[in-house]
C-alpha cells in the first residue's frame, strides 16, 4: 500500500471516528434535560413575581422513560401559570402518557398552541436536505394524523385556554392576563387576522402564543403591543457548534435568538420574546449537541 492510500485511509477512518463519536454525544446529550430559570422585568411597578412554566416540543414518545420522569417532576416547581407552545406527541399510543405526566400541571391554569406534531405523525427527512435549506418541508404526500382533538379536549377540558388562532383572558393569582396566540405557522395553519388588534387595555399584561417564531408572527405581535411573546419549535438549533452556537433555527429567525430570552422591535413597539429549545426531537433525529433539552421556569418581576 503506497503512502497516498494510507493517508487517504487514515483521514476517512478518523473522520469516521470524529462522526461516531458526535453521534454518540448527540444521542447522550438529547437525554439530558434541564430546568433553565429566566428573570423577566415585565410586570407593572409594585407588582407581586408572577411564575410561569414554558414547555415546549416534548416529541414524545411513550417509550422514552427519562423525558417522561422529567416532565412529572414538573409540576414540583409550583408555576403560578403553564405555557405549552406544542409539537407534544409522535404517535397515538403516546396521547395518554402524556397526559398521564401531564396530570399535576394540568391542575394549573394553563394555554396551549399546537405545532405540526400535535397533527400529523412525523416522518423521516434527509437531514442534510434540511441542513442546507435551513428548515425542514411538509410531506409532498398523505402524512397520517395524530389524535389532535382528543389533545385539544384533554387540555381544554382542564381548564387550559386554546390559543389556535383565538385570544383569551385568564385571572392568574388576581391578575388579568390577556392572551392572543395563532395555529402552526410553520405548516401554514396561522390566521394572525382573527386575532389582530390593539392590546386589552383593561389586562395587567399581554401575551402572545405561538409554535414557529417567524417573524411575521412576532412582527404582527409585538407591533399590536404585546409584552410578551412565547414560541418553540426551533430545538434550540439542535445541533449546535461550541462557540458559535445554532447552525439553523428552522425558520426566518435569526440564530443569534435561536432559543432563551431576548427582544423584539417592530412597528415602534419593542416586546419580549422567549423561545423554548424544547425537551425532545424527531424521533428520526434522535441526537442534539451543545444544546441541552430544557423545560424554562420564567419569574415576571416589575420593570425598573
Amino acid at each position: 500500500m503506497n503512502a497516498a492510500i494510507k493517508t487517504r485511509l487514515a483521514a476517512t477512518t478518523g473522520a469516521i471516528g470524529v462522526g461516531v463519536a458526535g453521534l454518540t454525544y448527540g444521542v447522550i446529550e438529547a437525554h439530558r434535560f434541564i430546568v433553565r430559570h429566566v428573570e423577566v422585568p415585565v410586570l407593572a411597578p409594585g407588582s407581586s413575581p408572577l411564575r410561569i412554566l414554558h414547555m415546549s416540543d416534548l416529541h414524545l414518545l411513550a417509550r422514552q422513560k427519562a423525558k417522561r420522569k422529567f416532565i412529572r417532576q414538573l409540576a414540583t416547581l409550583n408555576p403560578d401559570l403553564v405555557i405549552n407552545t406544542g409539537d407534544n406527541f409522535c404517535s397515538a399510543d403516546s396521547l395518554q402518557p402524556l397526559l398521564d405526566d401531564m396530570s399535576e400541571l394540568l391542575q394549573r391554569p394553563g394555554a396551549f398552541v399546537f405545532g405540526s406534531n400535535d397533527y400529523l405523525v412525523p416522518e423521516f427527512k434527509n437531514p442534510l436536505s434540511y441542513l442546507l435549506s435551513g428548515r425542514s418541508h411538509q410531506a409532498d404526500k398523505p402524512v397520517p394524523e395524530l389524535p389532535h382533538e382528543e389533545l385539544r379536549q384533554a387540555f381544554t377540558s382542564a381548564g387550559w385556554l386554546d390559543l389556535n388562532d383565538k385570544s383569551a383572558t385568564l385571572e392568574v393569582t388576581g391578575r388579568r392576563l390577556a392572551f392572543r396566540g395563532t395555529d402552526d405557522a410553520h405548516h401554514n395553519r396561522d390566521h394572525y387576522e382573527e386575532v389582530a388588534g390593539p392590546p386589552n387595555g383593561e389586562a395587567d399584561l399581554n401575551i402572545g402564543v405561538t409554535h414557529a417564531p417567524y417573524l411575521k408572527i412576532l412582527d404582527a405581535m409585538v407591533s399590536d403591543g404585546m409584552d410578551i411573546v412565547f414560541a418553540g419549535h426551533t430545538h434550540g438549533g439542535q445541533v449546535c457548534l461550541p462557540f458559535t452556537g445554532a447552525i439553523i433555527t428552522n425558520c426566518d429567525l435569526d440564530t443569534d435568538r435561536v432559543k432563551g430570552l431576548s427582544q423584539h422591535s417592530c412597528g415602534g413597539h419593542t416586546g419580549w420574546l422567549h423561545i423554548s429549545a424544547g425537551l425532545g426531537c424527531s424521533p428520526f433525529a434522535p441526537y442534539r449537541t451543545f444544546c441541552r433539552p430544557e423545560a424554562t421556569l420564567l419569574t415576571l418581576v416589575p420593570q425598573p
